[in-house]
């Protein structure tokens, strides 16, 4: 007998279950059943793995930061831009791509927001799903994941978690609750802060602070989502005729932006 795997969250499927502040319209339900229920269907896997051109930005964008302070000089000499974009392999992608990832070295080599810090922790973005935190109380256990860009240490001992962003879509504060909820148990004895910062608009976020109440209830919404997904995705593996009735589709001019368009018999934007 095959003993059911403890369900999982993260930021990723708490966006997928619920949408952000004033995206109610644009969600669709059915967008997670393909990426969630539908991932091994060879037509899914194939669309779930192209990359667009926002997602790519944000990933060299990511990676230059790491290569510039892999290599501090970098930040100091003139031509460091141009060596992080060989680094990068800038030339092999798109015009915009290039473009825009370009101007975001630019801005960074000239204001490198993570000079003289105390770096803990840098990832290069592309390191793929992190080592899952276990987390068990006596109502709930699941697994959470929190892939963190970079974890300072501030001049007073308390961590701050910073993450990178690129593009025009506001912050969304719920990834910083993930954050911080999973750095309660990576780091328990440090105080710790998050914030967001836009490395193509050089704009920062406040800083984002919760208390141990706060946390609280992010840790038991976040259960109820993994709860939820698990519950879900085992009904639709009883039934997957039922696809449409446990993920409900959301029609509207956002088909356009789903990457399952082309496959989704409900999409308003069909490929």
């Amino acid at each position: 007998m095959l003993i059911p795997e403890r369900p999982f969250a993260s930021y990723h499927l708490w966006s997928l279950i619920a949408p952000a502040m004033g995206q109610q319209n644009c969600h669709c339900q059915m967008r997670r059943g393909f990426i969630k229920a539908r991932q091994h269907e060879p037509i899914v896997k194939i669309l779930s793995a192209k990359v667009t051109s926002s997602q790519r930005i944000g990933i060299l964008a990511q990676k230059g930061v790491y290569e510039f302070h892999q290599n501090k000089q970098l930040l100091k000499k003139r031509d460091g831009v141009e060596k992080v974009t060989k680094i990068l392999n800038l030339n092999n992608y798109t015009y915009i791509v290039r473009q825009r990832v370009l101007e975001i070295l630019k801005n960074y080599h000239n204001a490198p927001l993570l000079w003289g810090k105390r770096i803990i922790q840098l990832t290069r973005g592309d390191e793929g799903f992190p080592k899952p935190i276990i987390i068990e109380q006596d109502l709930y256990s699941f697994r959470l994941y929190a892939a963190m860009d970079c974890v300072l240490t501030n001049p007073s001992g308390n961590l701050h978690i910073l993450d990178f962003k690129t593009g025009k879509s506001a912050f969304d504060v719920r990834q910083a609750l993930v954050y911080l909820l999973a750095a309660r148990y990576l780091y328990p004895k440090k105080q710790v802060v998050a914030s967001f910062y836009n490395l193509e608009s050089c704009k920062k976020s406040d800083l984002i602070i919760v208390n141990e109440k706060e946390l609280n209830s992010v840790e038991s919404k976040l259960a109820c989502i993994a709860q939820k997904h698990q519950q879900d995705i085992q009904k639709y593996h009883e039934k997957n005729s039922n696809f449409s009735k446990i993920f409900s589709p959301n029609p509207g001019n956002h088909c356009k932006y789903c990457p399952f368009n082309s496959i989704c018999e409900f999409s308003a934007h069909p490929n």
